[in-house]
């Protein structure tokens, strides 16, 4: 008796994907409900788990094949090993069984390949990683956090020197192996989807970009001050991105074009605030959207957030996490970026870009100050969004900021 594995339905709008990697071979036994095969959509990659216990029988699409919502991609043989022997056929053609001398490094060892390249490349040992995922599985963000924990040790050891910029980013940049000259590798459906939609916003939207900096001295005095408590009370870290959510929140409702989109003939104007926040992942940038931001408290913000960067690392971001926002935040100051012209995220109408802190001096009063500065960007639609709102927008981003007690007090 064979059970069909098919392409699940892959969320609104998603009516194909691409198979990224079997983690079975033809022949192993698979136990209910463990992970198959993962499919990369334009916005995410899935998981197919197994809905009976067997052996993987046949697999009809292999890696690289482009299916849509329905497909068989291959079966699941009832009676455990076995129906293996039957099976192996199959598997030779499927992929090259590897020969006894490479039992050891064996590439069905259920590590998915970005998470064997990232071993590979820093000569790590995966046995000495703690594993996180579906049924003991090694996850990327294992070995990233393995990494940092690598990184962070060492340098304990010297003396300690003055604060630092703003934190590195989360995702280290691992450089890719050098070989031939050239090197020509078919673009991913996440990256094909982000160029696609930057392009559509290029062509469809009257794209303006305004500037202001803001004066971070008094949220980073704030932030200093109760980081500690606030992290043993609420069991997450207070950052910047919820002081920039809630002032954004306040500026959004006295300026409601900001938080609207253009649908033909008609301007649709949000009364809720559903914020997406950029987030790097090796595959490319994707934004979660943090739902009904105004009802949320700044522990609600910050434990979101991290929820969803975590999901990020391990490519675990659903459809519905990616879907429906209102207004974006980008955080380019996560890699040094002083400044930038951040692009629309349609068929939204604006996006706010944060960028890098910096040190400068500034006319205080009449004297000259150093001053922990960060310059903002709004990028707009001028279509539904005049210069005066955007403008008007972002003072009273910077006001908030410079003067916290205002987010208190909502005004």
């Amino acid at each position: 008796m064979t059970t069909p594995i098919t392409v699940p339905a892959l969320g609104e709008s998603v009516s194909e994907a691409t198979v990224a990697k079997w983690m079975k071979n033809v022949g192993d036994a698979v136990k209910k409900d463990e992970a198959l095969v993962e499919l990369e959509t334009d916005k995410v990659t899935v998981e197919v788990f197994a809905s009976v216990a067997g052996t993987l029988g046949e697999i009809i699409a292999p890696a690289g094949t482009t299916v849509a919502v329905g497909t068989l991609i291959g079966n699941i043989t009832a009676g455990g090993a076995a129906a293996a022997p039957a099976a192996k056929a199959t598997a030779a053609a499927a992929a090259p069984a590897p020969s006894v001398a490479q039992a050891a490094p064996a590439k069905d060892d259920g590590l998915a390949p970005a998470v064997r390249k990232l071993i590979e490349e820093n000569g790590l040992n995966p046995a000495i990683i703690a594993a996180s995922g579906k049924d003991g599985r090694l996850t990327k963000g294992d070995v990233l956090e393995h990494l940092e924990k690598k990184k962070a040790a060492p340098a304990a050891a010297p003396a300690p020197v003055a604060a630092a910029a703003p934190a590195a980013p989360a995702v280290p940049h691992v450089p890719r192996a050098l070989g031939e000259r050239e090197e020509r590798v078919p673009m991913s459906r996440l990256r094909k989807r982000i160029a696609e939609r930057l392009k559509q916003a290029q062509n469809t939207a009257a794209m303006l970009t305004t500037f202001n900096e803001v004066d971070m001295s008094a949220v980073m005095a704030l932030r200093e001050k109760y980081k500690e408590g606030f992290e043993k009370r609420h069991k997450v870290k207070l950052g910047f991105m919820s002081f920039f959510v809630k002032a954004a929140i306040q500026a959004l409702k006295e300026i409601p074009a900001v938080n609207a989109e253009i649908d033909g003939g008609d301007i649709i104007y949000k009364n809720h605030y559903d914020i997406g926040v950029a987030v790097g992942t090796e595959q490319g940038l994707v934004v979660p959207v943090v739902r009904d931001v105004d009802k949320l408290s700044f522990a609600g913000i910050e434990s979101t957030i991290a929820d969803f960067g975590k999901k990020a690392r391990d490519g675990k971001l659903s459809i519905e996490d990616l879907t429906g926002g209102t207004f974006t935040i980008s955080n380019g100051g996560t890699y040094g970026s002083l400044m930038s012209t951040p692009i629309i995220n349609p068929p939204q109408s604006a996006i706010l870009g944060m960028h890098k802190i910096q040190q400068r001096p500034m006319a205080i009063d009449g004297k000259v100050e150093i001053r922990p500065m960060m310059y903002l960007a709004l990028s707009y639609d001028h279509r539904i969004i005049d210069g005066r709102e955007a403008v008007t927008f972002l003072v009273r981003l910077k006001e908030s900021l410079e003067d916290p007690q205002r987010l208190l007090i909502e005004m």
